[in-house]
């Protein structure tokens, strides 16, 4: 009875696997991406509703501009690689939020992204802040948060019921997608968040250089955030994100691929 129990598991697991775009990885997908999209428009909008959006001046062109360039590179090389099917239903954003304590930017699944002033500082030019929201771009175009909540589903023993969970809770299933599409998971899960952190970082390389954003600022944006980093951090193990250290060595290595999509603007 255990081993067809254990047999059957495997077997929907299997069936349960999509590939990354792009990579090819194998990923855990029980929630169908168009359920993500359809979740990340609402609470995009609620997060701006509770924001305060920054609507003109120099820092929000930027943060349209850069994202613009970065979402016609995703279309080209979606293209070209025949996947453009990937990309269905998404319906870009791209705000700015006024937030100095908040050294972040994220994109949830469907190309709603939002950058908060704090991280400006960091990023200091648009070639730094093309290496965020690339970064953030990828994750969500690996499907990064749809493989999230699925694995945070698989060790509740749930298939892929979101609609129904909504129904039931919505509160805890928004927790749930908010943590899926930004850093929250569980120790278990850590392994994942750092395999998925390199990935973003790799596309995120390739997409900026298509933009005609050179992927050597990647490496200097690492290096200040590094700086700038409180000196008590977690050890890597414990770690959803790869150390800076472990980051930036392995985007050195990744360049010279980068580099050949590079052709400045």
């Amino acid at each position: 009875m255990l081993k067809n129990f254990a047999l059957a598991s495997c077997l929907f697991m299997a069936a349960a696997c999509s590939t990354v775009p792009i990579t090819g990885r194998r990923q855990l997908s029980l929630v169908s991406e168009p359920e993500m999209i359809q979740m990340a428009a609402q609470e995009y909008q609620k997060v701006l509703a509770t924001s305060q959006v920054v609507n003109s001046g120099a820092q929000a062109a930027m943060v349209k501009r850069v994202g613009q360039r970065i979402e016609q590179a995703v279309q080209q090389y979606f293209a070209q690689q025949g996947q453009s099917a990937q990309l269905e239903g998404y319906q870009w954003e791209f705000n700015l939020i006024q937030d100095d304590k908040q050294q972040n930017a994220w994109a949830m699944p469907g190309g709603k992204t939002a950058v908060y002033t704090g991280i400006l500082p960091i990023t200091q030019d648009e070639n730094g802040l093309a290496v965020v929201m690339a970064h953030e771009i990828a994750h969500a175009v690996a499907r990064h948060g749809s493989e999230r909540m699925s694995q945070q589903m698989a060790t509740q023993g749930l298939g892929g019921v979101v609609s129904a969970a909504v129904g039931q809770n919505p509160s805890a299933t928004q927790n749930v997608f908010m943590q899926a599409v930004g850093a929250g998971a569980s120790l278990g899960l850590l392994k994942y968040g750092r395999n998925q952190e390199s990935e973003a970082d790799h596309l995120g390389l390739i997409f900026m250089a298509m933009a005609g954003y050179n992927p050597d600022g990647a490496v200097q944006f690492w290096q200040r955030m590094d700086s700038r980093e409180n000196q008590a951090a977690p050890p890597e193990f414990l770690s959803t994100h790869p150390s800076n250290g472990t980051r930036i060595a392995d985007i050195q290595k990744e360049l010279p691929e980068a580099r050949k999509y590079y052709k400045p603007r």
